[in-house]
């Protein structure tokens, strides 16, 4: 079986699916879209979201979302389950799953789109690092009211941004629960682990949130499954909010 993967580069949900995918087996072309873009390329290929990940399967079937892209590889590859057998313990899994993608996934998102909209410098850094186009300060410039849109969308004002910042250590407090519990951490990674350790390891790799992740269980955890991820420099915009 073959599969196109349809991304972001810094995208944890979109990583999410990148792993799970090659725990199936499947074979996979994996296209990163130019961040702004992508809903348009997307609704053009047929996918009606317009959101990332996004997978077209050789046999034609479009899944987005990686929750439902978890379900989908379950359907078509037996091997290498990413739901246990058990319904209970099914249930947990689907629960965790649900959280990481609902709540977890959403704090440093409201962070970094904050950022965007606010600071000059990390639109430099994301245009010449994360979209690799030229004049990367002009890029910056012009993708400014993008940056602002796709904040309000959000909802990730100042407000929104203060409040993800707060909540961020109870929620690596709840990854550490899960990873004590054996929800998530397990010799054999479920759907749960990929969709929740994307996340971790994004706060892991924010210079102005990496503090709150180290030395906890989770933070070894989501280095042991995930190395290389690209590292998001500290940003005034987050620092002047922990002021």
């Amino acid at each position: 079986m073959r599969a196109t993967l349809y991304s972001l580069s810094v995208s944890p949900p979109g990583h999410s699916a990148r792993m799970m995918l090659e725990r199936k087996g499947v074979e996979t072309k994996v296209v990163d879209l130019l961040p702004g873009m992508h809903p348009v390329y997307l609704w053009a290929r047929g996918f009606r979201r317009g959101t990332v990940p996004a997978v077209r399967f050789d046999n034609g079937r479009r899944v987005e979302t990686s929750c439902a892209i978890s379900r989908a590889l379950d359907e078509l590859v037996l091997e290498q389950p990413l739901f246990p057998a058990d319904p209970a313990r099914r249930a947990q899994v689907e629960e965790a799953e649900r959280w990481g993608d609902v709540v977890l996934q959403n704090l440093p998102r409201q962070l970094i789109r904050y950022a965007l909209a606010n600071d000059s410098e990390l639109r430099t850094w994301f245009a010449r690092e994360v979209a690799h186009v030229p004049l990367p300060s002009v890029a910056a410039a012009l993708n400014a009211p993008v940056a602002r849109l796709m904040t309000r969308r959000a909802g990730a004002d100042e407000a929104g941004a203060r409040s993800a910042l707060a909540t961020l250590p109870s929620a690596l407090d709840h990854v550490d629960a899960l990873i004590a519990d054996g929800t998530i951490g397990g010799e054999d990674p479920n759907a749960a682990d990929f969709q929740i350790v994307t996340s971790v390891r994004n706060l892991m790799d924010m210079e102005d949130t990496a503090p709150l992740a180290s030395g906890r269980p989770c933070a070894s955890w989501a280095e042991g499954m995930m190395k290389g991820y690209k590292h998001l420099p500290s940003v005034g915009a987050i620092r002047a909010l922990r002021s």
